[in-house]
Parts: C-alpha cells; structure tokens; sequence
C-alpha cells in the first residue's frame, strides 16, 4: 500500500472504515457465488452472466454483423468453413448454441466468434490456414474463448473493478479521490494481463477441441509459425497487423502450445480410434 493510501486509511473516520467492511463483504460473497470452473483448463473464474444472455447478445450481435459485411461467394472457401465447422461443432460444448459459420469478404487474416455459437471467418485467413487443420485451429481457439465464456469474464471482472472503485470513493468522500484513481489503475493493469491468460487458454483449448474432431493438434504450431512469417512481412511493408495485434506474441504462444502438445495429442489419438 502507499504512503498516501496508508495515511488516508489512518485518517478516515469510523463510518468510512464501516462502509469499506461492508462493502468489502458484499463484493467478497457476490465473487464466491458467481465463481465458475473453465471447462479442460479447471481454471477459476468469475462471471455474473448468464449463459442464455450471452447467447442472446451473440445472436443479436451477429445478425448486425451480417446486416454491415459482404458475405463471401467463393464456393472454396465456404465449403471448407462448413466442413470444418460442422466437425468442430461436434466437440465442442457451447452454451446455448444455434450453429452459424460465415465466411466474410475482407482481406484481412482474421476469425471471429460470438456467443451461442456464431463464427465468421474472413477471407484473409485462407493464406494462413491453408488447410483444414489450420482453419480448425484458428475456428477452435475463437469458439474456445465461448467455451470459456471469457467475455461474461471480462465484463464480470469489469463490474467488480467498477464497485470497487465507485465504492471506496464513496466511503472516503473527497479524500479518497487519488485513492481511488491508484485502484482503478490497479484494475485496469490487472484486466490487461488477465486477457493475454485469456488467449492462451484459448489454445489450449482450441488445440483439444481440434484434436478430439480428428485434426492433428500440432498443425496449431504450424499456423502460428506461418502467422509469425507473416507478421514479419507485413510489419516491415507497414501493413496492419488487426487480428495478432490482440494476440500474444509468436514466441511465446508457440511454446505454449509445445507445452501442452502432449494433452492435445493424447485427445487426438483417442478420437482416431473410435474413427
């Protein structure tokens, strides 16, 4: 703690330290009852949403998408996206789902997937993927986030740093007011990190879900060795780099995914037996 949140709690009044205990407990026993378990990784998390509303917004959200992006008519493309998405939809437990993969028209490598199951993919990834392994590696990392239910994480832990904030600065008055600025700060740093746990867990995950529809988990490594060519590329032509500008770097998230090669591989032999 510093020195100036030190000196603001020696100097608050009873009432303030009342409000900060009581308010410490309510955010305390709200965190526990809406504690979830992340499916594969076991990881804890909380979120205060519903899976049938994030399902809604999902729904909601991509029917807007549809209605302002042209939709591919390459036949390759789109038959690739629906023979890959139909064996991944398979193995992989959405919440709620109602089955939707689009192929978008934009040049840009990147994927997308929202709530109850819908996926867009736009035509720019194809030089990445180039295969049906490597599309199932970037479509099962993107419905991992949904399997993970990582935005419902996201906007929970958002709302916590929020009452945290607004709630200690209601309990300190005027004084708290840089005490207040130091947590939400705090809270901020801690989002940003908690994301990039958020992607890798994601390919983790993506790499499972890959391996248990009967792709070879270790094509993931590879997708992500072409992306790190790619990015390359791009980076010295000063291209915009939109989908691994939200990604961790190369290095690291290849190393990850080595790391956990043996899990995904284990979940891959088990499915070409029962082939």
């Amino acid at each position: 703690m510093s020195h100036y949140l030190r000196r603001v709690a020696i100097s608050m009044p009873p009432h303030s330290i009342s409000r900060i205990a009581a308010l410490t407990a309510l955010i305390g026993a709200l965190v526990f009852v809406a504690c979830q378990t992340v499916p594969e990784t076991g990881r804890k998390q909380v979120n205060f949403m519903n899976p049938a509303e994030e399902a809604a917004l999902g729904f909601s959200e991509f029917d807007k998408i549809k209605k302002n992006l042209p939709i591919s008519t390459n036949s390759n493309y789109n038959d690739q996206v629906q023979r890959v998405g139909a064996r991944l939809s398979k193995v992989m437990p959405v919440p709620n789902a109602q089955w939707e993969f689009i192929v978008f028209e934009d040049g840009s490598p990147n994927a997308f997937a929202l709530p109850g199951g819908k996926v867009g993919v736009h035509t720019g990834l194809f030089q990445i993927t180039q295969n049906d392994a490597g599309l199932a590696a970037v479509i099962g990392h993107e419905v991992a986030h949904i399997v993970a239910r990582h935005s419902g994480e996201k906007l929970s832990r958002g709302i916590v740093s929020t009452a945290i904030v607004t709630g200690a600065g209601f309990a300190l008055g005027e004084e708290g007011a840089l005490a207040t600025a130091a947590l939400a700060g705090g809270a901020l740093v801690g989002r940003q990190g908690f994301s990039r746990k958020q992607e890798l867990e994601a390919d983790r995950m993506g790499a499972i879900f890959m391996a248990r529809a009967g792709y070879d988990p270790a094509e993931s490594v590879e997708l992500w060795k072409r992306f790190a060519g790619w990015r390359q590329t791009n980076s010295q032509s000063g291209g915009n780099l939109p989908f691994l500008s939200s990604h961790p770097v190369d290095e690291k998230r290849i190393s990850e995914l080595q790391r956990f090669m043996p899990e995904a591989k284990a979940n891959f032999e088990a499915a070409s037996t029962h082939q």
